[in-house]
């Protein structure tokens, strides 16, 4: 699979994400992320205005869903979103709604294992339950507060290509990676390269 860039709109306000997407875009950024500060503070209507600004490009909405995924789904599809993601912490139940939905609105779906107490195989288990992609997310908080007990900060390229070698499906790594880094993920077998909010 060829790398494809997502810059990750980790903003709370539509203008600015507007013209940071802008150039992105510009620069040759393949997908948009609507971040989940940017669900939070605009919600669909973030989505949209993402939608009518760059009608040909995918856009990700990291909802990190939880529950209620059906729905969730069908009103980001239904707003422009191609990609949301799910927590692979959620019941087995609604990553299987999330993924129905995915296939009934035309949304592919991220499985993200933050949290997982096994990575490797939340990835697995991501990818049996129908997930599209894996998402090797190690997150903002913990990677923090494990700095602040003086130890070593955790990061996704650890473990990076085990997940790659226990899935199918195109795999992601998020979570403190510097832009060297980011751009080296295809070299572990993860092609999705992900530029996040301290990068850009």
């Amino acid at each position: 699979m060829k790398p494809i860039v997502q810059i990750s709109l980790d903003l709370t306000n539509i203008d600015e994400a507007l013209e940071t997407a802008a150039l992105a875009v510009r620069a040759g950024v393949d997908w948009l992320e609507a971040g989940t500060p940017l669900i939070l503070a605009e919600g669909l209507h973030g989505v949209r205005k993402l939608r009518e600004a760059f009608p040909n490009i995918p856009i990700v909405a990291d909802l990190k869903t939880m529950d209620g995924g059906y729905l969730e789904v069908e009103m980001m599809g239904k707003a422009g979103a191609t990609h949301v993601v799910v927590m692979v912490r959620a019941h087995e139940e609604t990553i299987k709604c999330v993924v129905n939905a995915g296939r009934d609105f035309g949304v592919k779906v991220m499985g993200d294992n933050l949290g997982h107490p096994d990575m490797v195989e939340g990835a697995k288990i991501l990818e049996d339950l129908g997930c599209d992609y894996v998402i090797h997310h190690i997150g903002y908080d913990e990677r923090r507060g494990i700095a602040a007990q003086g130890k070593r900060m955790p990061s996704p390229l650890d473990q990076l290509r085990e997940v790659v070698s226990a899935v199918n499906i195109p795999v992601q790594a998020v979570g403190g990676l510097s832009l060297e880094q980011a751009i080296r993920c295809p070299e572990y077998g993860a092609p999705l390269v992900v530029l996040g909010a301290p990068l850009t």
